[in-house]
């Protein structure tokens, strides 16, 4: 008789990756959201504003191929964990172009941790060097990772968040981010993003 053998770390992985899956849904759809909205309160054309809505909702793609390498190690990835994680707005774009999304999207999910000055990843551009939606793309995503609980923290009340987004403002398009800070202080653009995150968007909608 052969005993079935449960693969202890593969059962863990899985779980690490569910979790992530589920956060990554999560936290796509509240960078969509936002991002569509930033995207429509600067002008931009609705064809541009769609590419960036669906760029925003699969912008961290890319990590669901790093989970096993970045979770459940112990301590022994500490070092090496930052590189990795670094590799996921290469891997998201390569994503989806073989899921067949354009250029447009693809360029704004690898370039969307580049910062206005320059001191982004994974190049290094800077300015207008980046597409508009990638810096669009950049402000959303750092206030809605601020405002959503992690692993190692609790969530952020979203006026502290918006003060600690202020605090890296270089990193910013300015126009982007005043922007961002006139759709959070005058829509409620906020609340819709706090449904998503509480997992109870679907039901205000229906």
């Amino acid at each position: 008789m052969t005993d079935k053998v449960i693969n202890l770390d593969t059962d863990k992985e899985t779980e690490y990756y569910e979790q992530d899956l589920d956060d990554a849904i999560r936290h796509g759809m509240c960078v969509s959201r936002l991002s569509s909205e930033l995207a429509r309160e600067l002008g931009l054309p609705e064809e541009e504003i769609h590419k960036i809505a669906v760029a925003g909702m699969i912008h961290d793609i890319g990590k669901l191929r790093i989970t096993p390498y970045i979770y459940g190690r112990g301590n022994s990835m500490k070092i090496e964990e930052m590189r990795y994680v670094r590799l996921h707005a290469k891997l998201g774009a390569d994503i989806a172009r073989q899921e067949g999304y354009g250029d447009d999207i693809a360029d704004i999910i690898l370039y969307h941790h580049e910062n206005y000055d320059g001191s982004g990843y994974p190049y290094c551009l800077q300015g207008e060097e980046i597409p508009i939606g990638a810096r669009i793309i950049r402000v959303c995503d750092v206030f809605v990772a601020l405002i959503s609980d992690r692993a190692y923290r609790k969530a952020f009340e979203p006026k502290i968040a918006l003060l600690m987004v202020i605090d890296e403002v270089r990193h910013f398009d300015m126009k982007a981010f005043l922007a961002f800070q006139r759709i959070i202080n005058t829509t409620d653009i906020l609340d819709e993003v706090q449904l998503i995150l509480k997992g109870s968007y679907e039901s205000r909608i229906s």
